[in-house]
């Protein structure tokens, strides 16, 4: 690790910060929403939670590990000698990652078979796509790096793929109001998980100048707050507004009796 200013430190020191507390909030919202919505996709905000819960706890121990990486003196930010645990990271993702593809699929509404088997193929890619990415993560050198940045882009390509393929169709029988948001969070998910490779090329420039460990800290905490709670949000207005646009056959027979 490099030495940092004050102000380096306590940018990432407080980004770790909020993004915990983002992500204890949306696990409470999840778990407490999950009651507004019919119980169809109710597993859908199950994954949700689970998701933001998982990733909260990962970021208590990466804001844990960053303090322990430092010395704070008069003379300034100086390395404890202890190493920053990057594995927490891609711990959280090989655990958080395969769920976000099995959230939009869950919400999606379709026949168990078919959902199953997407959702199997989804989480594969997902899990084997975090799994190669981690040894470019942690190289030393650029072409080692290099190797498993693309070894770890080909599951990514055959995700969004699928997303823009298989899932369209099944995107298409929706209603408009619900066509517009799949839509709108199929984007969501592209553009936050394209963000990841972007964040992991920094470490080309340099692996361990100040500038580049702000950079890569920040970018990740940006992304994951966007690919986790900011997506949760989609999934969960997905989820309220085909609830709302449920089909009377398909209302409980509490509900019903309840009318009557």
């Amino acid at each position: 690790m490099s030495t940092l200013t004050l102000s380096q430190y306590s940018l990432v020191y407080n980004a770790f910060s909020f993004v915990f507390a983002t992500m204890f909030a949306s696990f409470i919202y999840f778990v407490l929403a999950r009651q507004q919505i019919a119980p169809q996709y109710r597993n859908a905000l199950t994954m949700t939670a689970l998701v933001v819960a998982v990733a909260a706890y990962h970021y208590f121990r990466i804001f844990d590990s960053w303090q322990n990486a430092f010395t704070i003196s008069n003379s300034g930010i100086t390395p404890s000698g202890k190493p920053f645990n990057d594995a927490y990271r891609y711990v959280d993702w090989l655990l958080t990652v395969p769920l976000l593809v099995a959230e939009l699929v869950a919400v999606l509404g379709l026949a168990r078979a078919k959902a199953t088997n997407l959702t199997m193929r989804l989480a594969a890619a997902a899990a084997l796509m975090v799994i190669l990415g981690y040894p470019g993560e942690i190289a030393s050198d650029n072409g080692t790096r290099l190797v498993w940045g693309i070894l770890s882009t080909i599951p990514f390509i055959y995700i969004v793929f699928t997303l823009f393929t298989e899932m369209s169709s099944a995107i298409e029988r929706q209603s408009p109001e619900v066509k517009n948001l799949f839509r709108i969070t199929r984007m969501v998910l592209l553009i936050t998980w394209g963000f990841y490779p972007i964040v992991y090329s920094l470490h080309y420039l340099g692996n361990f100048d100040a500038n580049i460990i702000l950079g890569v800290q920040l970018g990740y905490c940006i992304a994951d707050v966007l690919a986790k709670a900011g997506y949760g949000l989609l999934i969960y207005q997905i989820a309220r507004t085909k609830s709302e646009l449920v089909e009377p056959a398909a209302v409980t027979p509490q509900t019903v009796t309840a009318k009557t």
